[in-house]
């Protein structure tokens, strides 16, 4: 985890819990790193005195004024901890739509991680990552890691999702960064690191059971039991990579799409965090595309470190020079 030295933590009241703030402690600590805290009041610059307004009596634009620095205060007060731990620490407050002025901060001050921390629980799966979580999830350039709140502070199963293939620079770049981060927290917490590779045969419920092309069930079970040995000789290969962490780690071949299977398996290992790619643009070929990933996320349980594969391009943009950027967001 010594990659990260310029982390972006999410402090807003819903994202902030003693997990987000001690894991982005610790990590400082440990990388030398320096930490922003972020918060971003939900309404363009100039909307709250707009609305605020409309109602005889009030100045309006002290009000606004106010808002804002009440979400600094909160800042100053939360970075004297930071600082009291000897980190280098800032305070961002940002006015706009939450995800989009994370993403620009990112994009315009370098920051390597993103730290939120997030509810829900397993009754209300659908809550567990809002809106906002999945834009980020979605579109952020760098990693994002969210933190469902953990009474233990350290993680006791890591998961890293993999789909090694060599033969494509892109997946197996995005692969080797998924299994260095989930071995490093993994070392990190003396958890346990499960490696889990979803495979299928492609078309097999149509070879077994086609109206017009149904094989023989033996010639297709060989087709399987081949598809099963490649993608566990990728699975070895990669895997040796790592050989400092076999003591700790557990290797898995699971048979299904890895929308069903990488979810049913996190819940029944019990898993802490899931480590895996996502990518928010098509053609790639094999990564976690687009709904893919997003069955994923909607379903795992438990918190997640998402990572995008290089030379990813955020939809974001910041704003030219000419001072729209200036407009749209206010630093402290």
């Amino acid at each position: 985890m010594n990659r990260f030295k310029n982390i972006l933590l999410v402090c807003d009241n819903q994202s902030l819990h003693d997990e987000a703030i001690g894991r982005a402690m610790s990590l400082a600590m440990a990388n030398g790193a320096r930490i922003t805290l972020v918060d971003v009041v939900d309404a363009a610059p100039g909307e709250l005195a707009r609305m605020f307004g409309a109602f005889s009596g009030m100045r309006s634009h002290d009000v606004e004024h106010e808002v804002v620095e009440f979400h600094r205060t909160r800042l100053l007060e939360l970075g004297t901890t930071f600082r009291a731990k000897g980190i280098a620490t800032a305070e961002l407050v940002l006015q706009g739509v939450p995800f989009l002025e994370i993403i620009k901060a990112v994009l315009r001050d370098g920051h390597d991680l993103v730290i939120k921390g997030v509810g829900g629980t397993a009754e209300a799966r659908s809550l567990f990552f809002a809106s906002t979580d999945l834009h980020l999830l979605r579109k952020c350039p760098c990693p994002v890691w969210m933190m469902k709140s953990n009474p233990r502070r350290q993680y006791a199963r890591v998961l890293a999702a993999v789909d090694p293939d060599p033969e494509d620079p892109v997946r197996d770049a995005l692969n080797k960064l998924i299994m260095d981060l989930a071995t490093s927290v993994s070392d990190q917490d003396q958890s346990e690191l499960h490696v889990c590779n979803a495979w299928s045969l492609h078309g097999e419920e149509m070879l077994r059971h086609g109206a017009f092309a149904k094989i023989p069930s033996e010639k297709v079970d060989k087709l399987s039991r081949g598809e099963r040995k490649k993608a566990k000789g990728l699975l070895i290969d990669l895997l040796l990579q790592y050989p400092d962490v076999d003591r700790q780690r557990q290797v898995h071949l699971v048979k299904g799409p890895a929308r069903q299977v990488i979810p049913a398996f996190a819940r029944r290992k019990r898993v802490e965090l899931v480590v895996m790619g996502t990518v928010g643009r098509v053609g790639i070929r094999g990564l976690f595309i687009g709904n893919t990933a997003e069955a994923i996320l909607n379903q795992v349980e438990c918190s997640v470190l998402a990572v995008k594969p290089p030379g990813f391009e955020t939809p974001v943009r910041l704003e030219s020079a000419t001072g729209a950027e200036d407009s749209s967001a206010r630093q402290t």
